[in-house]
């Protein structure tokens, strides 16, 4: 698929780099259209240094299983392992 027929990616560069890895069109394209994912990087938090809030509306944008009962540190592992 070429990137003209794709409108709907926020962040090509990044949809076409996580492709690159391996990932999913699915996935790729969920990551590469989270709200951040046009902004140029390093400005985003650790994921230690945000509330399980921000933690858990991340792992929703990214359609993590299981996120509804997970603690603060499960949400960061679940989010860390889907990247």
């Amino acid at each position: 698929m070429d990137k003209g027929s794709r409108s709907s990616i926020v962040n090509e560069e990044q949809y076409e780099a996580l492709r690159d890895e391996g990932m999913s069109k699915e996935k790729a394209a969920r990551i590469a259209n989270t709200p951040d994912a046009s902004k140029k990087g390093g400005a985003s938090k650790p994921y230690e240094e945000r509330s399980k809030e921000e933690l858990y509306d991340q792992a929703k944008d990214l359609e993590i299983d299981g996120r509804s009962t997970m603690d603060k540190e499960e949400l960061i592992k679940a989010l860390r392992e889907d990247r």
